[in-house]
């Protein structure tokens, strides 16, 4: 059993790294990706817990872009995450985000006089990548929401009056810097953007001709008709399929890992044929 989506603490999930190795043996799986939001952070935890055990982690990252007011994210897998170039364009969206966390933060003074600073929510989530679901837990645990929709609607929803929104790369920009990496870009979750057939079928096609691997044929919400469409355009466009839970933890209490919610099947042999696709590159 593998899962190639998995995400810890170090962006918005709520196992640690080593927590994700010991659960991914716990559940079975011979290897997992760890594909945290625009960040690395928790690779080399993960793979150090891994030494000696019978399981693979595999090096990867989300990235979140933007494509036509949509938020299309692109996987990485088997990334060089130390490589110079990757690292200098990760150090740029740090900077990114905590320019717009510092905003958030004031907008929310401003406007909710919620007592609220970018250093408060580094205290309170220690280690993580801060997100929107970081900024409703604090909303929630101080008294400011009843619950974390709440938050969302009233406060930090895209059309909420204290959003700001984040500078992004395109999926294409993001295709190249994976590419950079020596890692195999992946379209994640393509039905969830829902996008009509004609312009997912656009998207593909443009990624694929900047170097587009892969695309995720099996994930935890898909209905069994959006699984055929993604094997369909895979094998239309010559593209690696890849699946994954997107296990986020308690964050996404009903799906796990590495069986989603309860029927997720993810093939070893979508891993044998990266792992072909990577030899035949090198």
């Amino acid at each position: 059993m593998i899962d190639l989506h998995v995400h810890s603490n170090k962006s918005d999930g709520t196992f640690s790294p080593a927590q994700l190795v010991q659960y991914a043996l716990q559940k079975g799986l011979s290897a997992f990706a760890l594909t945290d939001h625009d960040t690395v952070d928790g690779l080399s935890e993960a793979m150090q817990a891994a030494q000696g055990l019978p399981l693979s982690v595999i090096p990867g990252i989300e990235f979140s872009t933007a494509y036509e007011d949509k938020d299309i994210h692109i996987l990485g897998l088997f990334i060089d995450w130390r490589a110079p170039a990757f690292s200098s364009a990760l150090e740029r969206f740090v900077a990114s985000r905590i320019q717009r966390n510092e905003r958030m933060c004031a907008k929310l003074r401003e406007y909710g006089g919620i007592d609220i600073s970018y250093d408060a929510l580094l205290e309170a989530f220690p280690g993580a990548v801060i997100t929107r679901a970081h900024y409703a837990k604090y909303l929630l645990s101080h008294g400011y929401v009843k619950d974390t929709a709440e938050a969302f609607s009233r406060y930090i929803g895209a059309h909420a009056p204290c959003y700001v929104p984040r500078e992004k790369v395109t999926p294409t920009q993001a295709v190249k810097l994976i590419l950079q990496a020596n890692g195999v870009p992946v379209l994640a979750h393509p039905p969830l953007y829902r996008l009509s057939d004609a312009k997912l079928d656009a998207l593909v096609r443009e990624l694929r001709e900047n170097g587009l691997a892969g695309i995720e044929a099996v994930y935890s919400t898909y209905t069994a008709g959006e699984e055929t469409h993604m094997r369909s355009l895979a094998r239309q466009y010559g593209l690696l399929m890849t699946g994954g839970s997107d296990f986020h933890g308690s964050n996404k209490p009903d799906i796990d890992l590495g069986s989603g919610r309860g029927g997720l099947n993810v093939p070893d042999s979508f891993l044998t044929s990266l792992n072909d696709f990577l030899a035949r590159r090198a």
